[in-house]
């Protein structure tokens, strides 16, 4: 597939500034994605309901074996085996309860099966029941994948521009790519933004939609008027909030029953844990220093695709996480693809972009503290624009 220093414009007429990608040693590249799709066997696409249920059924047994198995914790008479005991449930649990959300994400892209009923009827439960709002989120996140790297059109982690930070225009800037704040590089600081990002970050991106783009007026996955929507949709996230409202009460109910500290310990805490599990998975997708974001005048689908960066994080957590972070690459080229074939297609992938193909070994703990510190802001101006601190 052919890469060159002379980019072809996708928005006209208009030469494409590409310094910033000479200045990286960045190649624009210029595949189709028909190319990428002879790749993949076709077999790869195929839809199997029944196999994707199997899956449900995966993730609905380890939850209630370990929910099982925690309401025993508190019957062991020693004191430091139950303060052990109770982390180790709450990992497990966001662990796997995070391959549940993967699984009504999958069905939100209508790859869990051939039917569009099953899907939205499967989604919508899996969703509800971890408070994310199916159908709102469903359309918002369609349009990250239609825009994947596209610095206007995107809908997530998008990058800070200079002039947005406060920071004087390029020319006029003695430090120019940074660091340009000692406060924000000190460990305090970066642990602060980290745990705020980890904890907070997903609710602030549902209710406020933060790090999205921005809308006159603003924007939440809860107002079904906002500009994140079209008007055919409106009823659609309607529904998603009630179904939201639903679980609240369920929750509010159960904790009536049992407690509110079993609510707290066997329900919130494990779901603080899934929505980590999703902000940084998500964030270390789409957030690196050696990976640039497009403007319109060099952006289109197939390259957006591929400023997807797929990231190990060991055997046990793919697993239970459906492969969704380490053939993300995959998933952004074709999102109806089932996870189940994600793997064989990467490998393919790969051979078919070449050096074009992102992927990091880093371990995730230095690779998000490192890309944390380094990704602050790009620059307001050029076709192609890698993060900056």
């Amino acid at each position: 597939m052919a890469t060159q220093r002379k980019v072809e414009t996708t928005a006209g007429s208009v030469k494409p500034n590409i310094d910033e990608a000479i200045e990286r040693n960045w190649e624009v590249p210029n595949f189709t994605i028909k190319e990428i799709r002879d790749a993949i066997p076709a077999h790869c696409f195929r839809r199997d309901t029944f196999t994707s249920f199997t899956y449900v059924l995966h993730d609905a047994f380890f939850v209630s074996v370990l929910a099982i198995a925690a309401s025993y914790i508190d019957t062991i008479p020693n004191m430091y085996a139950r303060i052990a005991l109770w982390p180790l449930y709450w990992i497990a649990q966001s662990i796997v309860g995070f391959g549940v959300w993967i699984i009504g994400h999958e069905c939100g892209h209508q790859a869990f099966s051939p039917s569009k009923s099953i899907n939205n009827g499967v989604g919508f439960v899996l969703h509800t029941a971890l408070l994310t709002p199916y159908y709102s989120w469903r359309y918002s996140h369609s349009k990250h994948h239609k825009s994947n790297g596209h610095m206007v059109k995107d809908q997530v982690h998008i990058p800070a521009l200079r002039s947005e930070v406060g920071l004087p225009a390029r020319e006029k800037d003695s430090v120019v790519d940074g660091p340009h704040d000692l406060l924000q590089e000190s460990p305090l600081v970066t642990l602060y933004g980290l745990f705020e990002m980890l904890v907070f970050g997903w609710p602030a991106y549902l209710i406020k939609h933060t790090t999205g783009q921005v809308y006159p007026g603003g924007a939440s996955h809860f107002i079904p008027t906002c500009g994140i929507f079209e008007p055919g949709q409106y009823w659609d996230v309607v529904t998603s909030v009630v179904g939201i409202a639903g679980m609240i009460s369920l929750l509010a109910y159960s904790g009536y029953v049992f407690g509110s500290i079993a609510v707290i310990k066997y329900y919130v805490i494990p779901y603080l844990g899934v929505n980590f599990w999703l902000v940084l998975i998500t964030y270390l997708q789409h957030t690196d220093e050696k990976v640039p974001h497009y403007r319109e005048n060099v952006w289109n689908f197939q390259r957006g695709a591929a400023l997807t960066v797929d990231r190990s994080f060991g055997f046990l957590i793919n697993h239970f996480h459906h492969h969704i972070a380490d053939t993300h690459v995959a998933h952004h080229f074709f999102s109806t693809m089932p996870h189940y074939h994600a793997e064989e297609a990467t490998a393919h992938i790969k051979k078919a972009l070449g050096k074009h193909y992102q992927s990091d070994d880093t371990p995730i703990a230095i690779a998000l503290w490192n890309n944390w510190k380094a990704c602050k802001f790009v620059e307001d101006d050029g076709d192609v624009v890698f993060y900056k601190n």
